[in-house]
């Protein structure tokens, strides 16, 4: 089906490789093999050659997800939007990880023992406003800005403020810091205001986790949310606050497909997170 065939290789995209496609779709390595042969066939188009142990997507196929990607998600969303929503169904929360750990945990814990059958899973905020989009996750918790035209009805929570961790004294902005993944979308607005604080970011993790903790190895300072502080239960002491920095904060956002809102137990897990997410992020460090 040329459906099929178009998820597949949205799916590829991503993952880079034929097993991981395959994991993720639940089918085997060699059918989406036949997916995208079959998809090539159908377009009269090359979409991938081999690169080693994965695969390179041609210019044909960058082209064809840039026009049909986010039709193809609006499509799925609205199928989803057709199924029969019943008190034993799942309810899917896809969020980003620090937020799990650092302000969720304990009202998603509360929400569990009265609704048990919410799914949490953890992702990039990219990744979270796509699987909104498409049905696959009915809830998302983003942290960073979100795409333009993303077409999600949103719930504000906060501006999540950052600070500059490290375990010696600041008494003024470093130089040199190290940061998240910049080429992250819900990231990019960082890199122009650190040019403008004339801080070079000279390593990018994956993970504020691992930033904070080469900052607190005495590596080179480093750009931590305030959820991440306190997961990691960071002293205060080696938590280091400037007025330049008020202009970088990461808003925190809830989103959803519009139609989910009249669903009760979608509304009062989001009159949950609203009410909690703030007092927890107010709450003094150690």
């Amino acid at each position: 089906m040329l459906l099929e065939g178009i998820e597949t290789l949205l799916v590829l995209s991503k993952a880079k490789t034929m097993s991981r496609t395959g994991s993720l779709l639940y089918i085997s390595q060699s059918a989406v093999s036949k997916r995208i042969a079959n998809l090539e066939k159908r377009l009269g188009k090359k979409l991938i050659v081999p690169e080693g142990r994965n695969v390179q997507l041609t210019q044909e196929a960058i082209n064809l997800i840039e026009s049909i990607g986010p039709t193809f998600n609006e499509l799925r969303g609205l199928i989803y939007e057709q199924q029969s929503v019943v008190e034993s169904s799942i309810i899917k929360l896809d969020c980003s990880e620090t937020l799990v750990a650092g302000y969720l945990a304990g009202v998603l814990g509360q929400h569990y023992r009265q609704d048990p059958y919410l799914v949490i899973t953890t992702n990039h905020t990219p990744r979270i406003v796509e699987h909104v989009q498409s049905g696959k996750a009915q809830l998302g918790i983003c942290a960073g800005y979100l795409p333009n035209h993303h077409n999600l009805m949103t719930f504000h929570l906060l501006d999540e403020p950052f600070s500059i961790v490290y375990n010696q004294p600041l008494t003024e902005l470093p130089s040199t810091i190290i940061t998240n993944d910049l080429n992250n979308p819900a990231n990019t607005y960082q890199l122009a205001i650190l040019n403008k604080l004339s801080m070079q970011p000279i390593m990018e993790m994956d993970s504020y986790s691992a930033a904070a903790q080469l900052a607190l190895s005495g590596i080179a300072p480093a750009l931590v949310p305030l959820s991440v502080i306190k997961t990691l239960k960071i002293d205060a002491k080696y938590c280091h606050h400037f007025e330049q920095l008020k202009p970088l904060y990461r808003p925190i956002h809830i989103c959803l497909r519009p139609s989910g809102y009249r669903n009760d137990r979608i509304k009062t897990l989001i009159e949950s997170i609203v009410d909690a997410v703030p007092k927890v992020a107010s709450e003094p460090l150690a």
